[in-house]
């Protein structure tokens, strides 16, 4: 193949290939030499016009070219003659171009403006000449090509010597109806030429200057570069081409690793538009209806009526709070194949972000040894480099059979994590996947699958008995406590008094795996603890995993899971970092949460674990403003989001805060504003280079010396340790935006720094748990550290892949769920009486206004419980008295009535319709949460009242992950005794015994009381009906109720109907005005 000067650029995203012609390539040939059949820019034929006739694009010198080289030239080329330089006039059947003059004696209205369908006849005349010409090509034009033999945008073929052809999709290799690639000038800009003409450049990731200045500087280097060829092409044989490297893919590449790693799926506006209309027409109707009741007050029933109204305004209130943040609901899509062009390619070092994944435990009586060990394997086990994965995991309990179970893990996993990433099973958690009820042969193809997966389970079921011995064996606590191997004693012996304790498993120094690679590093953490020192539970010991990672590893990102949830997708770590690692998100968001689902829920999920409607309906509606709330596990944090740092916003977010945008955020790109250094406005740190430290230890140690006085005084050492505490090294730690250990940090003193950055005082008289990391001051530390960081202008991120990131375990247990909603709501309650109180706190930062309703209605909800059970009881009253909280209506009165409860219904069905959760999905998170305010919720209050303003404290329960009983949903019958089962049990026998009256006193009043009565029965069986899965949970398994439970119920009851009866506060009577009238009206 003889060598050329040409030079052919491609992508396959464009399928086209554009030649590229170099200056020695000569000038035009002579016109004697030409064939006036043949284009002399493709090399194809010349075609025919609509008459027959040879098509010719110039008048003045018939230089030979085809149609579709002619409309390509007029359209985005130099809209020259290439022989003669002088303009192409428009032809017949060509669209019109800028620069055309007024043509009388051209009558083509139709195609005038139509370049798609100019272009489009003039391929077809074209492909009419081919069959029309038999002439042969007889002039060799050899040409370079991109790859190595390689096709672009499809295959590649050459019939003839002149011709280079592009097919694509159904085409297929030979096809005659592939296009011909365009002739281009040298001395002509590079013109950019795309699919489809009608979509704009950016779209296909094109036509901005970036792209054309690498083009340039592409071509330029070629032109210097270019590597000779030989080679002919014979017409009907396709031999192969070689090309001068890989330069088209490498050009490919560059392409796509430009493209955003995730985008933004909206909503259909055909399933939005509708249900915002109907919630402002329910807007509408509530006041109307508010309006109808609190001005016909029932005058016989004053107070059921006042109670009756206060209720209702109150959760008119709360639907407005519940329900428009979820005004801007969005779905989102990551491409993971970007994000391995652009970080982590095949043959090159990763450049993928570290990552600290922290797994927290307390109680490994309650938390089983083998749940954390199998969330523990499936991190180890994860899709990413593993030199960039680190596992914490905190003992907040000091536990010697945590510490042992772990190291029974660390050994099976040197078998188990090279058995997942040689044949790419999912879970990766050896519990769930053994369990899996599916083919676990489907597209497995290597032979050796089966073999080795039976000795693994093999392998996996000796683990097994060794961690249920360790645990069989901690039941018994000898007297002087435990001992270790070497016969010293357990530190963590007393819980409550012990140093802290650190042991490096697995890593650099820790073994390889059975195949001979390195391991991720896991780590075991206890954190010191001594009497008279706050603790802060769970936040306390997640503030300690921050200190102790930034020492050891200091990952740029940190994720968080509960002992229980284990990574049910191993390339979930990779969903996120296609947000924190985006240029456009990454520099502002704090954190990316994955959805929680949960294994071994009963079929109808009777108790609602799933909370469905709360990840798919809320948190898609927030997504949508400024991110997510943070919900406790299966969250990927940037770890200077919790340093207390500000985000790096762009200009648009400093954009003076009006209304519209504090409620949902600009939507679209509107002027420019002044322009502002927000890290100099901000933060006071100017940060040029985010892969090396600001300072190293020694600037740290010497009060930052050398830098200007502003800076000096902004991060002085004082200030500093007063933030984040008396440690150099993990102070330096904190400037290393892109992780890593600072390189002047000495590798023999780290193991002694990350002892004492847990030390038990180390967070005193700092910013700890106030500003920086996890927050103090409530049970549920989630919802204040989320709260933070939206508040100083921080987003957040919702990604909720197709394969669930995440899965965990529910108590199915009635009782266990009710403690759980107790404890969330007794958390929202300490927040509502504190100082970080959406309500009033953060309004001088950056937090929108419909992500703050969002956070109000999150610490508010417990206050629904009172007028709740005001409302349910309320039926009930209304049977035994005869009386009704509405008056008499009229038609034009019911019409609300009826409006209001339209509305209600279409709102629910087009939510469903838009967010996917299904009608039973929606009915159980309704009974539920009629069930949950009625007894939790109403405890959280007064609990909340009581360690707020009397200081009684409250413990905190750890909800058990253990099952007691054998068989599938054992747990789901179980009946374990708490006194939050009373105010709903006595609500259902209250309405029980309101039914009973009602329909009694119907009876004895005969037929002109049952119109009335219908209306009350009605009320009472709503009521019944939302509560039914707490009955069935009463009845239990045996469908028995225990005795004391139905004893305190019918007791209350009772109280309740004989006081009402005894004061009778509705009929004021005589027994001269009525002889007949009994007090309180039930017979």
């Amino acid at each position: 193949m003889e060598a050329s000067a040409g030079l052919v650029a491609g992508s396959y995203r464009r399928n086209e290939l554009v030649r590229i012609r170099h200056e020695s390539d000569g000038g035009s040939k002579a016109m004697k030499n030409m064939d006036p059949h043949t284009c002399q820019i493709c090399g194809d034929n010349a075609g025919l016009t609509e008459t027959g006739d040879l098509f010719v694009a110039c008048n003045e010198c018939a230089f030979p070219v085809c149609r579709p080289c002619y409309e390509y030239e007029r359209k985005d080329g130099t809209q020259c003659c290439p022989q003669c330089k002088t303009r192409y006039r428009r032809l017949r059947g060509s669209p019109r171009v800028e620069g055309d003059e007024d043509e009388d004696d051209v009558d083509d209205i139709e195609n005038e403006f139509n370049y798609a369908q100019g272009a489009n006849k003039g391929r077809r005349q074209q492909r009419h000449g081919e069959e029309f010409s038999s002439s042969s090509r007889h002039e060799s034009q050899p040409i370079p090509l991109l790859t190595h033999g390689h096709t672009v945008s499809g295959e590649i073929r050459t019939p003839d010597t002149q011709s280079v052809r592009t097919t694509s999709g159904p085409l297929g290799p030979g096809d005659r109806n592939a296009i011909s690639s365009p002739y281009i000038d040298p001395r002509q800009p590079v013109p950019v030429r795309i699919v489809d003409p009608s979509k704009d450049l950016n779209s296909y990731g094109l036509g901005n200057v970036d792209w054309k200045e690498r083009v340039e500087g592409w071509k330029l280097k070629q032109e210097k570069n270019m590597v000779q060829m030989t080679g002919k092409y014979h017409e009907g044989k396709g031999g192969e081409i070689e090309g001068t490297g890989s330069n088209g893919e490498e050009l490919q590449m560059a392409d796509d690793s430009r493209l955003p790693m995730s985008r933004i799926v909206p909503i259909p506006p055909s399933h939005l538009t509708p249900y915002r209309v109907v919630i402002i027409l329910r807007l509408i109707i509530l006041g109307f209806f508010l309006q109808y009741r609190t001005t016909h007050p029932v005058k016989d029933a004053y107070p059921l009526w006042l109670t009756s109204v206060i209720c209702e305004i109150w959760f008119a209130f709360s639907w407005l709070l519940d329900q428009f943040p979820k005004w801007y609901p969005i779905n989102r899509e990551t491409y993971l194949d970007r994000l391995a062009i652009r970080y982590d390619r095949d043959g090159e070092p990763s450049q993928l972000t570290p990552v600290d994944v922290f797994v927290s435990t307390v109680d490994p009586l309650k938390e089983p040894p083998l749940v954390t060990a199998n969330t523990v394997l499936s991190i180890l086990a994860v899709d990413y480099p593993v030199d960039k994965v680190a596992c914490y995991v905190s003992d907040d309990g000091a536990a010697m059979l945590t510490f042992e179970s772990l190291s029974e893990t660390a050994e099976f996993a040197k078998k188990w994590v090279p058995f997942c990433k040689k044949f790419s099973i999912e879970p990766r958690a050896p519990e769930f996947y053994f369990a899996q009820k599916i083919d676990y042969l489907k597209d497995k193809i290597q032979p050796s699958f089966v073999k080795e997966r039976r000795a693994m389970k093999r392998e996996y079921e000796e683990f097994k008995v060794r961690i249920n011995a360790l645990v069989a064996k901690a039941q018994k606590i000898p007297e002087e406590g435990w001992t270790m191997q070497d016969g010293t004693p357990w530190p963590g012996n007393n819980t409550r008094d012990h140093p802290g304790m650190i042991q490096v498993f697995l890593g650099h120094s820790g073994g390889l795996d059975t195949d001979g690679n390195e391991l991720p590093r896991l780590i075991y953490v206890s954190r010191e603890k001594r009497p008279g020192f706050q603790h802060h539970k769970k936040a306390g010991a997640m503030n300690a995993l921050i200190r102790v990672s930034a020492v050891l590893t200091n990952g740029a990102y940190l994720l968080n899971v509960d002992c229980d949830h284990y990574f049910n997708n191993s390339k979930a770590i990779k969903e996120a970092m296609c947000f924190l690692m985006d240029p456009a998100y990454g520099k502002k968001c704090c954190y990316v949460q994955f959805p929680q689902r949960f294994d071994g829920i009963d079929l109808h999920d009777r108790y609602a674990n799933r909370n469905i409607v709360f990840f798919d309906i809320n948190l898609k509606g927030l997504d949508g403003i400024q991110g997510p709330v943070y919900v406790g596990t299966g969250c990927c944090f940037n770890r200077q989001a919790l340093y207390g740092y500000d985000p790096v916003l762009t200009e648009e977010d400093l954009e003076p805060n009006i209304i519209v945008k504090s409620c949902c955020g600009s939507r679209k790109k509107g002027k420019k504003s002044k322009k502002y250094n927000y890290d100099q406005q901000r933060r006071g740190i100017n940060r040029s280079d985010s892969n090396a430290p600001l300072f190293n230890m020694d600037d740290i140690e010497e009060g930052f010396e050398g830098y200007d006085d502003e800076r000096s005084i902004l991060m002085s050492q004082k200030s500093v340790e007063k933030r984040f505490g008396q440690s150099p090294v993990f102070i330096a730690a904190t400037f290393m935006e892109q992780g890593g250990i600072p390189p002047t940090t000495n590798p023999a003193t780290l193991l002694k720094e990350a002892i004492h950055v847990i030390s038990c005082g180390y967070g005193d008289k700092t910013e700890w748990g106030k500003e920086i990391g996890w927050i103090y001051g409530s049970v549920t530390e989630d919802i204040l550290t989320g709260f933070k960081m939206h508040a100083r202008g921080w987003m957040s991120i919702y990604c909720n892949p197709p394969r669930p990131a995440f899965k965990g375990s529910a108590p199915i247990n009635l009782s266990d769920r009710l403690n759980q909603v107790l404890r969330w709501a007794l958390g929202s309650i300490e927040i509502l009486l504190s100082r970080h109180c959406p309500i009033w706190y953060g309004y001088t930062g950056r937090l929108r206004l419909l992500e703050r309703l969002a956070y109000i209605n999150t610490i508010v909800y417990p206050i629904t419980a009172l007028p709740l059970i005001a409302y349910c009881i309320l039926p009930a009253f209304c049977l035994i008295t005869d009386k009704f909280i509405i008056p008499e209506i009229s038609n034009y009165a019911s019409i609300w009535f009826i409006l209001l409860f339209i509305s209600i219904a279409v709102t629910g069905v087009l939510e469903l319709r838009w967010s996917g959760v299904s009608i039973e999905d929606w009915w159980r998170n309704e009974q539920f949460w009629v069930i949950g305010g009625t007894s939790a919720h109403l405890f959280a209050v007064f609990q909340g009242l009581l360690k707020v303003l009397a200081g009684i404290d409250t413990n905190f329960t750890v909800t058990s992950k253990a099952s007691d009983e054998d068989g599938d949903f054992a747990e789901l019958y179980i009946f374990k005794w708490t006194a939050l089962l009373i105010p709903p049990t006595t609500v259902l026998v209250v309405n029980l015994i309101g039914i009973v009256a009602g329909v009694s006193y119907a009876v004895n009043s005969g037929y002109q009381s049952w119109g009335p009565l219908f209306g009350k029965l009605f009320f009472a069986l709503w009521v019944i009906a939302h509560l039914y899965p707490f009955l069935k949970g009463l009845m239990g398994r045996q469908n028995r109720t225990p005795t004391i439970v139905i004893v305190w119920s019918v007791l209350l009851a009772s109280i309740f109907s004989l006081l009402w009866v005894r004061i009778n506060p509705f009929v004021s009577v005589t027994p001269e005005a009525n002889p007949t009238a009994v007090p309180g009206g039930v017979f």
